[in-house]
């Protein structure tokens, strides 16, 4: 059966395909300035995961969803919110941390994430899209891959890495809205994880995390460090 494919589209988002075949799309926010041009533009999605309603993570996820309209894997509240954007059938599967939706032969478990979740409107009015939440993606293949979304650190990594055992993490590393690189390295500490991709780095001044410095406070973990654009095999 085929391996795992992860393709960083820049910031928090990212394209994976499964054995299976499936392409699933992480946060698509695919105006964001790291994006590559011809990544901009998916032929096709087959299920959108959002982990939260930050604009800077459901960016492109009204015109992809309507365009598209894949399976879409996210809170309740974002789900329902999507749905009434135009996004067809986008509360079908609409879950909470916890739970478990299995789409198209990968089975989707959510977590927390410590975060905050709304979206900033025109005229400053925010609007409440259900609390930030991460994923353990587990693939055909018995692959499993931890999506934490944006979050910080936070104690129960270790549960999730006990309970649901995921091998890679996909950890955001910039530092100033998320984790940065020392509490990553934490992170991957709690949660047994010997391979990480870091992401939500580089993509402005503020998010000053680098891998190096992960590769610093995390030695003897394999950090995967990628460009936009690029494919690895999970």
């Amino acid at each position: 059966m085929p391996d795992v494919a992860f393709t960083w589209l820049g910031h928090g988002s990212y394209r994976i395909d499964s054995p299976g075949g499936k392409r699933i799309y992480f946060d698509p926010w695919l105006e964001n300035p790291k994006c590559p041009e011809s990544e901009r533009e998916p032929e096709r999605i087959d299920v959108m995961v959002l982990s939260h309603g930050h604009g800077d993570h459901i960016g492109s996820a009204v015109e992809l969803g309507q365009r598209h309209s894949p399976a879409v894997v996210a809170i309740f509240e974002l789900a329902n919110w999507l749905e009434a954007q135009g996004v067809e059938n986008a509360s079908a599967l609409g879950m909470n941390k916890g739970g478990t939706v299995e789409v198209d032969g990968t089975k989707f478990h959510m977590t927390h994430a410590l975060h905050s979740g709304g979206l900033i409107e025109d005229g400053g009015r925010i609007t409440y899209l259900g609390g930030p939440a991460g994923f353990v993606l587990e693939f055909e293949n018995g692959t499993k891959v931890y999506a934490a979304g944006d979050t910080a650190l936070f104690g129960d990594m270790e549960l999730i890495g006990r309970y649901l055992e995921p091998e890679v993490a996909i950890l955001p590393i910039g530092d100033h809205f998320t984790m940065g690189p020392r509490q990553a390295a934490a992170a991957l500490e709690l949660l047994g994880c010997k391979r990480c991709v870091p992401v939500h780095w580089g993509t402005f001044p503020l998010l000053t995390g680098t891998p190096d410095q992960l590769r610093e406070h995390a030695p003897g973990v394999d950090v995967i460090s990628l460009e936009p654009g690029e494919t690895v095999t999970l």
